[in-house]
């Protein structure tokens, strides 16, 4: 049987995509077949959201995560084991090293696809070489900084974060919830007005969906009015934010963007939120779009999930965040914010470190609370610490078991209870708005996509149980899934809607017809028909991938009965930390305690470019 052949059979047992297939029959012939597997194998891992695939890597053992063992055995049997890999890669036309425009590259230990070697390339130039220093006086710098940061004892990292984006044009600032990431990036383009010199600074705000848009523009727009500016420099900080693909141009039907290095970006400072659901492809484009003088900042929490899409620029970019800075900027830093700031031990990635901060005080989460305690407790892939948390009896948080068949049908109807309340306002004629605020205090998240532990199963129960209650009604037509009160979220970017992936709706009458009411990122509320729609699904139950950029009243985490590899510590983190002030978590222990102690892995070499 021939290379080719197996893939296919491959694709039928859903091991690999079609795409993959293509691209190696493309790639290689079947005289070739080391480098037609090899290819297939390193678009597969793209898919999955990583970078590249190590040499190492290249055996049935790392095969499809471990499933089906026999095949992947019959595909490496086909291969020549004892040759040499770099060999054999190197010596087809589709393979080349550091110089040649092939398909595939072939970088030390690792093999990438073209485009992402080029994107890890460019991200890793420009955080690692380009950050330059911005010269300004350091004595209006320090004068400013103490007007808007009140002294401290302790260091105050936020006022640090502050003094690092000041003087740098590149900034990244982390931190976990309540650490003051919106606060912080206030009192930083105040800053940033007050040194200008009345001359106008073009600020923007983006993030990458809808809803983080929306969030950034209503606590960045609360943050604002509380400091001590003057109407005219009010004047000159913005007032909404924006999607990443909305900044740069996304063309209906098209990769094409209006913004990119032959047209870049017009503005002089970019401030990007939830810089963690940043993909490599995206964040290569966005460098690409931005002026030369320009400053960007980006606030982002390194331990949340990574993008769904290839790598984990974030968490690459902040493995250094604890390093410390370069003796001359911890001195220089020192000097700006009053507190003696350690410096780091050697030069490795000194320019990427001399731009990072991490905010270490929570200001949302104290020791009477149990989501904070919890978030801690997983982040530290600590078991025993999480069970003591559980076993406290804090009020925010509680712990269902997911067994038997009462225990779904219970936390069923945990969900309806938790969407009731906007189902009464759409029954008494609220307005829209309302309706929607009411929708968004309470979400169900869960790991997967199919199945009765995912969104589609979730979402189908869910609408069963909310009809047999007389929450919801079915639809006249047999084929419509619409009728008042059906959620939706957005899973195709149409920029001529205004509407992009992620965005949630919801489908009400008001007396004109069903139409479907979503919240723009300038706290307005727009209205489009449902046939006018991109893609979308119900959003009653939404994957804690979709949940990035949101917050929630009250949030509940659905994990499998089984474990399975996407249930890992980085999503159990994240789906806490969606929760404001009350958490409900469906799970066997076994797989909660399996969860919390496996680490995403997303494969890379981003790390090492700096080093």
């Amino acid at each position: 049987m021939k290379m080719s052949e197996l893939l296919q059979q491959a694709v039928e047992q859903k091991l690999l995509r079609a795409l993959d297939t293509q691209f190696a029959m493309m790639i290689a012939s079947d005289e070739q077949p080391a480098v037609m597997l090899a290819a297939a194998l390193v678009s597969h891992d793209a898919g999955e959201g990583h970078v590249c695939i190590p040499v190492s890597r290249l055996k049935p053992e790392f095969c499809f995560a471990g499933r089906q063992p026999d095949f992947a055995e019959q595909l490496f049997a086909m291969v020549d084991t004892k040759a040499n890999w770099h060999e054999v890669l190197l010596a087809s036309d589709a393979v080349s090293e550091h110089e040649g425009a092939t398909p595939l590259k072939l970088i030390g230990e690792r093999l990438y696809l073209n485009r992402m070697w080029q994107n890890e390339q460019s991200v890793a130039r420009f955080f690692g070489e380009e950050n330059c220093a911005i010269p300004l006086d350091e004595t209006q710098i320090i004068r400013v900084l103490n007007q808007l940061f009140e002294p401290t004892a302790d260091i105050d990292w936020q006022k640090v974060a502050a003094a690092v984006a000041l003087t740098r044009r590149i900034s990244v600032i982390s931190g976990g919830p309540g650490t003051g990431k919106t606060t912080t990036v206030a009192k930083l383009l105040a800053a940033l007005v007050q040194l200008s010199d009345a001359k106008p600074l073009r600020i923007q705000l983006a993030a990458p969906t809808g809803k983080a848009a929306a969030r950034l523009t209503e606590s960045l727009g609360s943050a604002l009015r509380r400091l001590p500016l003057d109407d005219v420099q009010k004047a000159s900080l913005p007032s909404d934010a924006c999607t990443l693909h909305r900044l740069l141009g996304a063309q209906p039907n098209s990769q094409r963007l209006r913004y990119h290095a032959g047209n870049p970006l017009h503005l002089d400072v970019l401030v990007v939120d939830e810089a963690s659901m940043v993909d490599l492809p995206m964040m290569a484009k966005l460098i690409h779009a931005l002026p030369t003088h320009a400053r960007i900042i980006f606030l982002g929490d390194r331990d949340q999930l990574a993008s769904v899409e290839a790598g984990a620029v974030l968490g690459d970019i902040c493995h250094y965040v604890t390093h410390g800075y370069s003796p001359v900027r911890a001195a220089e830093l020192s000097r700006l914010t009053g507190y003696s700031l350690s410096t780091g031990e050697g030069t490795e990635a000194s320019v990427l470190r001399d731009g990072l901060c991490l905010l270490q005080k929570s200001y949302r989460f104290d020791s009477q609370s149990g989501i904070g305690q919890l978030a801690y407790a997983v982040n530290a892939s600590d078991v025993k610490q999480a069970k003591a948390v559980f076993a406290k009896g804090f009020g925010d948080i509680t712990k269902q078991p997911l067994r038997e068949t009462e225990d779904y049908a219970f936390m069923i109807a945990d969900a309806v209870d938790g969407y009731r309340p906007y189902l009464e306002l759409m029954r008494n004629h609220a307005e829209p708005a309302a309706i929607i605020d009411a929708f968004g205090r309470y979400q169900l998240l869960c790991a997967l996509r199919d199945g009765p532990f995912g969104v589609s199963g979730l979402n189908n129960r869910i609408e069963l149980a909310l009809i047999q209650k007389r929450l919801i009604e079915r639809p006249n037509q047999a084929a419509s899934r619409w009728y008042n009160g059906r959620p939706i979220m957005i899973s195709r970017n149409d920029s001529s809607l205004g509407l992009f992936n992620g965005d949630i709706g919801i489908a009400l009458d008001t007396g004109e017809g069903l139409r479907v009411w979503f919240p723009m990122p300038d706290g307005t509320i727009k209205s489009v028909q449902p046939s006018r729609l991109p893609g979308h699904e119900t959003a009653y139950a939404m994957t804690v991938h979709k949940s990035q950029g949101s917050e929630f009243d009250h949030a509940a985490l659905v994990l499998p009965n089984q474990y399975t590899a996407v249930v890992t510590r980085e999503l159990v983190y994240t789906a806490i930390t969606r929760a404001r002030s009350r958490l409900s978590l469906y799970a066997d222990d076994r797989v909660l305690e399996k969860a919390i102690v496996t680490k995403t892995e997303r494969r890379s070499g981003l790390m090492e470019s700096f080093s």
